[in-house]
């Protein structure tokens, strides 16, 4: 068999192997969400050579959603690592054969404690699977080497079924995008999460007048705030329209009296504008299409809530 043959065999193997244990989601997972959702301490998660690399991602994922975890290693766990477990924790096992003896050592600690011990295994029948409070089967017809003893099906499954773990119980706890963006605010996921309201400028420092305001006080007010805009508000702070640096150069031009000549008949009505809730993608976006440097922010009822500029974007590096 080619190298070709090889990969696609192996691929279809490991699929396979998911697609099997589709039947295994059954009572038994849903009672393991619920006991990680109760769960009031970490999540400590175990398991000996390749189980102990997926059990390193199992850990890494459910912290990255919000549900502390951390990975003990089940040798150094005997040797005085252990300590690390509290009553209040619960610990997820991983063994293929069930029988590994550094995570069945771990066994009389844990039951001494009262922790609640969930265990992926591959032998449904196996000391681990019967001692622990449920265990999900993720028995493999076969691995996907050709003598069938290197962990290949069965540590992708364990892989697979941790995934479905966290991911149950993101949902469980309701974790929004909102959640996420907290927990990853570098990188480029929390870039890609960042809301306008994250970046938006308010309070005292946006560059406000009335409507009513005289355009000398406009410039003063564009000149001291930086922005190269003034954003035009009437009653109850409700958004009217916009005068920027290029509009006082035309009005200029026109030779308008700045010292007589109020806000409202020098501003663009209906400038563009985006909600708080908007992701900063889509705000760099219309900035691009438009060919605009800001953005009045404002809610659904034409209310000021901040004011975006692509400075604040620039920032970010995400352009």
């Amino acid at each position: 068999m080619g190298s070709i043959e090889t990969g696609k065999k192996v691929l279809e193997t490991e699929a396979n192997a998911i697609l099997n244990a589709l039947g295994k989601i059954n009572q038994q997972f849903a009672t393991a969400v619920s006991i990680l959702f109760e769960c009031r301490g970490q999540v400590v998660v175990t398991g000996m050579g390749k189980s102990g690399l997926i059990g390193r991602k199992i850990a890494a994922t459910m912290t990255s959603i919000g549900s502390p975890a951390l990975f003990l290693h089940p040798a150094e766990a005997i040797h005085g690592d252990i300590g690390i477990i509290h009553p209040q924790d619960v610990v997820i096992a991983l063994s293929t054969s069930g029988e590994t003896e550094e995570v069945i050592r771990l066994l009389n600690y844990i039951k001494r404690l009262g922790i609640r011990l969930i265990a992926l295994v591959g032998n449904p029948d196996s000391t681990l699977a019967r001692q622990s409070d449920v265990f999900i089967d993720c028995s493999v017809e076969k691995e996907a080497c050709p003598i069938g003893l290197v962990p290949s099906a069965s540590s992708t499954l364990t892989l697979a079924v941790g995934d479905a773990l966290s991911i149950a119980l993101m949902e469980k706890r309701g974790f929004n995008e909102e959640n996420f963006r907290d927990l990853h605010p570098g990188g480029a996921l929390g870039k890609k999460l960042l809301k306008v309201k994250h970046l938006m400028h308010s309070g005292e420092q946006m560059p406000v007048v009335d409507v009513q305001a005289l355009m000398e006080n406009v410039i003063r007010v564009i000149n001291e705030k930086k922005f190269g805009i003034a954003i035009v508000v009437k009653e109850k702070n409700r958004v009217a329209g916009v005068i920027t640096d290029g509009d006082l150069r035309r009005l200029f031009l026109k030779g308008i009296n700045f010292a007589k000549t109020k806000a409202a008949d020098c501003m663009t009505v209906n400038p563009l504008s985006i909600g708080e809730d908007k992701l900063a993608v889509e705000a760099l976006k219309i900035m691009e299409d438009r060919a605009v440097t800001s953005l009045v922010v404002q809610d659904g009822a034409n209310r000021l809530c901040g004011l975006l500029h692509l400075h604040d974007l620039w920032r970010t590096e995400m352009i």
